[in-house]
């Protein structure tokens, strides 16, 4: 059986990769051999993805942030459609990746409308609340959604989609994380130290407009709590030298780390971090953080005042219950003074801290139960014709 993916960015690399390992011991068990092409990274390929293109290092968020990236984003496009025309799939599988996943739906609906799409981890069209458009698009060429929200799986399915929630694959890939003892251990981390995680970027246009005020905050607590140490788990081994240089800039007491991500965390006593799936995984380890966020000005301007965008919280563990468990700072308001302030209250505060360990357990309900890959990869393989039992 061929199966294609399509996602882009690390996060959807790392999405892509949990559900393919799903897929194979489920292809096994049914007796099935799969073989997955994709748009994706390089977890999927160590998954056993054959890549039609590398997706991770393309992606941004904004308006003027994207132009850098708009043709290399037409011409992957272009490759995976390419690729579908002269192999065409038994099934496709779309993950997040917006814009050009729209393209390769909409080639499927008209060119190759016998093969079922399943969109899983559908875009975030259910906060944007900017136009009904793509809402209308993704419905119409994708066969059977699956849903890692509550609130997604409600506003597909209002809007027409076959959807199914399977719950939020983190908490399959979370419940394998070291405790804090082993990761301190590993990390050579003393149990007294304090261990603040910073993680600024895992897009490259993060590394302008975030890092710099993430690291003047981490300069400030330095200064506050000299014992502190920062770790810095990267997200693209490429950023190392950006990073690097700017911790020296900064004379930060910090330490990178490749393919340890997993490990800061759960050593981790506190976080600042960028918005996005990681602000999860951090939840589901029980760090408080901070979050923080910001586009150019001239996006921000083009978002507010001619789309008319508007967004109730930008991390999804705030979006998850539709309240601030964790303080996020946006734009003018992402200032160090700002980070600062709300990460000392976290760091130094036991009923701060103690209240945000119990709204991320509020958070947890709402993310589903253990063998949400697995979940998905059943739905998956019932739709080419198994019981993916």
């Amino acid at each position: 059986m061929r199966i294609f993916i399509s996602t882009g960015e690390v996060s959807g690399d790392l999405q892509g990769s949990l559900l393919i390992a799903s897929l194979k011991r489920h292809a096994v068990v049914a007796g099935w051999e799969l073989e997955i092409t994709a748009l994706g990274g390089e977890k999927m390929a160590a998954a056993g993805a054959t890549l039609v293109g590398n997706t991770t290092a393309i992606s941004s968020m904004g308006i003027l942030e994207s132009l850098p990236y708009i043709l290399p984003t037409i011409q992957v496009q272009r490759q995976a459609i390419a690729h579908l025309k002269q192999n065409p799939p038994d099934l496709v599988i779309l993950i997040d990746y917006m814009g050009p996943n729209l393209g390769i739906g909409t080639h499927m609906q008209e060119h190759l409308p016998e093969v079922p799409v399943v969109y899983y981890i559908a875009p975030q069209e259910w906060v944007w609340s900017v136009s009904l458009r793509n809402t209308d698009r993704i419905v119409k060429f994708t066969d059977h959604l699956l849903a890692i929200f509550p609130e997604e799986a409600r506003y597909y399915r209002q809007q027409g989609a076959k959807v199914t929630w399977v719950g939020h694959p983190l908490v399959d890939r979370m419940q394998n994380a070291p405790s804090r003892h082993t990761a301190r251990a590993n990390l050579g981390i003393p149990e007294e130290q304090i261990a603040i995680a910073l993680l600024p970027a895992s897009r490259r246009q993060e590394l302008k407009y975030l890092l710099p005020i993430i690291f003047q905050a981490a300069q400030t607590i330095q200064q506050k709590l000299p014992a502190a140490h920062f770790w810095i788990p990267l997200s693209l081994e490429e950023y190392r030298q950006m990073i690097v240089a700017a911790i020296e800039r900064y004379g930060l007491q910090a330490t990178v780390v490749s393919g340890q991500q997993k490990e800061v965390f759960a050593a981790a006593d506190f976080a600042i971090t960028k918005s996005g799936t990681v602000n999860l995984e951090l939840a589901l380890l029980n760090v408080p953080q901070v979050v923080v966020y910001r586009l150019s000005p001239v996006t921000a301007w083009i978002a507010r005042k001619i789309l008319k965008g508007s967004i109730p919280f930008a991390s999804p563990t705030n979006l998850v219950v539709m309240k601030p468990i964790v303080p996020e700072f946006l734009q003018e308001q992402a200032t160090p003074e700002n980070i600062t302030q709300a990460a000392m209250e976290l760091l130094l505060n036991p009923e701060r801290r103690q209240q945000t360990l119990a709204d991320y357990q509020e958070m947890r309900q709402c993310l589903g139960e253990l063998g949400v890959c697995d979940r998905a990869a059943q739905e998956i393989l019932q739709m080419l014709g198994g019981n993916g039992d």
